[in-house]
């Protein structure tokens, strides 16, 4: 997934200023890390990048696939963690990463997480259960948003 690198590799969930606005921290790749308790993941770079160039070559609109639920909206513009890269559909909006968790004893809507402490709350929560973390790149200008990642905790 090289062309889809959205920051480095720390072992740092997604940590940096929680405030929005210009001096916040470029998001930190959500990968498998034993130390924190982040095991294996899923990738879904190749569906983005397919569905991409399926815009670029008309055969998908805007309309279809800047779809943003307002909720992930919200999210994005309040919590989001900013990306080093630019909208693939408008080209002018900056993509932010929002990550949401899912496990037995948590809402069925997720759990929006910011950083490897909430999560590590959220496993004492339910008893130290596995919860499944959703990496979703948003675009609040445009209201692109795609699944990136799946990280296992």
């Amino acid at each position: 997934m090289a062309s889809e690198d959205v920051g480095d590799t720390s072992s740092d969930f997604l940590a940096g200023n929680r405030s929005s606005g210009a001096g916040m921290q470029p998001s930190r790749r959500l990968e498998p890390n034993p130390s924190e308790g982040l095991m294996a993941g899923v990738e879904y770079g190749v569906i983005r990048e397919s569905l991409i160039a399926q815009f670029r070559k008309g055969r998908v609109s805007k309309r279809d696939i800047c779809d943003a639920h307002p909720e992930l909206l919200r999210a994005a513009r309040n919590i989001g963690r900013p990306s080093a890269e630019s909208c693939p559909i408008c080209q002018d909006g900056h993509m932010v990463h929002v990550t949401y968790a899912f496990g037995n004893g948590l809402p069925s809507g997720g759990r929006c997480v910011t950083d490897s402490s909430d999560i590590a709350r959220l496993k004492v929560r339910i008893h130290g259960g596995q919860v499944a973390c959703y990496v979703i790149e948003v675009c609040p200008g445009c209201a692109w948003n795609h699944l990136i990642r799946l990280v296992w905790a």
